[in-house]
């Protein structure tokens, strides 16, 4: 048996329990494989309270990492590609993953070709930005590829 407070010692489950009860304490088996089993006298609701407040400033600390979505037609013209470029380079240098897709109207659907090449085309010119995390993937009337920002060191 181990707590603030008390001594390391070994005794009965009995004899443990009725010092954590007099304390107003639970007692908590943390490692019940050992030879003896290690319990430990503490307050376990504040325990639980602790470990919540752990993982919430854990989980506001962590990158949060949004997907920017970018279309492009089969027909896309140069000044529109160039411009929904920079816009990528941009949501990739904030550090934000970039869908981009192109989207078949109609009988557009025949130019799955062009699409494909205006995506590697994409990707090609983002390559000091980012990698393709998706090479382009035909799904329904959409041909999409997904982008991930290069981490900086």
């Amino acid at each position: 048996m181990v707590g603030e407070g008390f001594e390391p010692k070994i005794c009965g489950i009995k004899e443990a329990l009725k010092m954590a009860y007099d304390e107003g304490l639970d007692l908590v088996n943390i490692s019940p494989n050992a030879n003896p089993p290690v319990c430990k006298v503490m307050d376990y609701q504040k325990f639980l309270y602790e470990q919540k407040k752990k993982e919430k400033e854990r989980k506001a600390k962590s990158a949060k990492m949004l997907v920017k979505e970018i279309r492009l037609g089969p027909q896309t013209d140069d000044h529109d590609f160039e411009f929904k470029l920079k816009h990528a380079q941009k949501f990739l240098s904030e550090g934000n993953k970039v869908k981009v897709d192109v989207f078949f109207k109609g009988r557009t659907i025949v130019y799955k070709e062009q699409g494909e090449q205006k995506l590697l085309k994409f990707a090609e010119a983002l390559f000091d930005y980012g990698k393709p995390e998706m090479m382009p993937r035909l799904e329904g009337k959409k041909m999409l590829m997904i982008i991930a920002p290069i981490k900086k060191k």
